[in-house]
């Protein structure tokens, strides 16, 4: 049987990598993102390793949008199998100088659309007697992230809210759908480039593995979350960081 998978946030970054990844485990991937031609040019990789791909253009902070996304996942491929929420934006201002509109927006993308997606998809994964979703949180969500430029309290506040959703939904959507959550440290993506090449000596030495992460790191453990067997994991939080333990 053929498997398919969700990802939001696919045309670039993390969700790239993961999308890539996945296809290169068989899946069929649907990409859902706000750049079409960064999209089309992951989803033309995707048809590359041999897999099928769809394109779709969507603000994950959109309900409705999401209801439509996964409707047309559906009546293309006739499943869903694994969603992936990795869909975010950053918010480097601190309390004192953000404001109301900022703070929304920084929930409703980072973690409203969790609460969107998985309310599309649960019911197309419960019809099919099964079905995983894994959600990008950080390691902001446990540190707070003070020193992180992409990362104060509005950002770390919504990547908490997803570990707190995880382990809800886990148990809500057990034994049918494993849920779980991925808290990615360090990573060198377009987003945060810049700001890790002027600092990537400082974060360097705060890692035990003496190196920061690429996407594709964080890719493996979405990977292994979609297509473990037996699944006996869920409700779980996964710190992929190298041990970052003084940035």
């Amino acid at each position: 049987m053929q498997k398919t998978a969700i990802v939001t946030g696919g045309a670039r970054g993390i969700g790239r990598a993961c999308a890539l990844a996945l296809a290169g485990k068989g899946f069929d991937v649907a990409l859902v993102d706000l750049l079409p031609a960064e999209m089309e040019r992951t989803a033309g990789e995707i048809r590359a390793l041999g897999r099928r791909a769809i394109a779709l253009e969507a603000d994950v902070a959109d309900h409705a949008r999401a209801r439509a996304v996964v409707a047309t996942v559906v009546d293309a491929w006739g499943r869903v199998d694994f969603l992936l929420n990795n869909a975010g934006r950053s918010m480097p201002k601190g309390i004192l100088e953000a404001s109301e509109d900022e703070f929304d927006r920084t929930i409703q993308v980072n973690l409203k659309s969790c609460f969107n997606y998985v309310q599309a998809v649960a019911p197309v994964m419960l019809a099919q007697g099964g079905g995983r979703i894994a959600s990008m949180s950080s390691v902001n969500a446990l540190s707070g992230g003070v020193t992180s430029a992409v990362s104060r309290f509005a950002y770390a506040a919504a990547k908490a809210g997803i570990l707190g959703m995880t382990r809800a939904l886990a148990k809500e959507l057990g034994p049918t759908i494993a849920v779980n959550a991925i808290c990615p440290g360090v990573i060198k993506t377009e987003l945060v480039s810049g700001m890790i090449a002027a600092r990537e000596a400082e974060f360097t030495r705060g890692i035990a593995l003496g190196r920061v992460g690429t996407p594709e790191d964080v890719a493996q453990l979405a990977v292994f979350l979609a297509t473990s067997e037996p699944n006996f994991i869920t409700g779980q939080a996964f710190v992929v960081d190298g041990f970052q333990w003084a940035c």
